[in-house]
């Protein structure tokens, strides 16, 4: 099994736990009695400067522990303060060490579009997510096969949220770009080796829809990073470690100088 299907069937495992706990009425009901999501979109739009996803993130199965962040919604105030446009929060338990309470702290405390950024394979987990207060749903391509993709993407825009659709390679971009996402990330990082690749971006860019914003993910440790995705043709970056271990304001800001 890659380590990409073993986290998948760890957060499936954990939601389904959830579930006998909590039943798929109950989270609908608390899903359908949430604000409206916000427009991520309009955060995310192409601009004159690249856009931050700065991402709540204390741990990762290739780096180990990060941070300890025993307030994930001070943290976040934190990355608002520094410019960024959205926030990521890793709900994953097992390596990620995140939860949905920590999504849920992180939506009260900033007026920004809210992440949910997990190993989203079933429903339950997107209707969680919106009863948690997400704005945006992370769906990794490489996860799911297609009429699976086809469906969850459905759900998350029924519900008013954003797909964030994650791929890895030409065939992904071409999956991802097939549902009409308006969101397409291209990760740096192999999530079945969790080996880096900083130029991916650039090579899978041109497959992206014009008309779609263009996320690059991983490898992102200083501002010479960020003028590499901008010069790549990036709209946005996805940051989580070099945020959570140094000064997170000085460093978004430094990030954004940069591009």
């Amino acid at each position: 099994m890659s380590l990409l299907a073993e986290l998948t069937a760890g957060s499936v495992a954990d939601a389904q736990a959830r579930e006998a706990v909590r039943p798929l009425a109950e989270i609908e009901r608390a899903a359908l009695a949430q604000p409206a999501a916000r427009d991520a979109l309009a955060f995310l739009e192409p601009a004159d400067r690249i856009k931050v996803i700065a991402e709540v993130k204390r741990a990762s199965p290739s780096r180990g522990d990060l941070a300890a962040i025993p307030d994930p919604a001070h943290q976040a105030a934190l990355y608002a303060a520094g410019g960024a446009a959205a926030i990521s929060v890793l709900t994953e338990q097992r390596r990620f060490k995140g939860s949905l309470d920590d999504l849920t702290a992180v939506k009260a405390a900033v007026p920004l579009p809210v992440l949910r950024k997990d190993f989203v394979a079933t429903p339950y987990q997107v209707w969680e997510a919106r009863a948690a207060g997400a704005d945006l749903v992370l769906l990794i391509v490489a996860a799911l096969e297609q009429p699976v993709l086809e469906r969850l993407y459905a759900l998350v825009v029924e519900l008013g949220m954003t797909p964030l659709v994650e791929a890895h390679t030409a065939d992904e971009v071409a999956r991802a770009a097939q549902l009409g996402a308006r969101l397409i990330g291209v990760n740096a990082r192999d999530l079945s080796t969790f080996e880096l690749d900083r130029d991916l971006f650039g090579r899978l860019v041109d497959k992206i829809p014009a008309d779609a914003v263009k996320i690059a993910e991983s490898a992102v440790l200083e501002p010479a990073d960020v003028a590499h995705y901008r010069a790549a043709g990036a709209d946005a970056v996805l940051i989580g470690e070099a945020l959570v271990t140094g000064d997170p304001v000085a460093t978004l800001r430094s990030f954004l100088e940069a591009s």
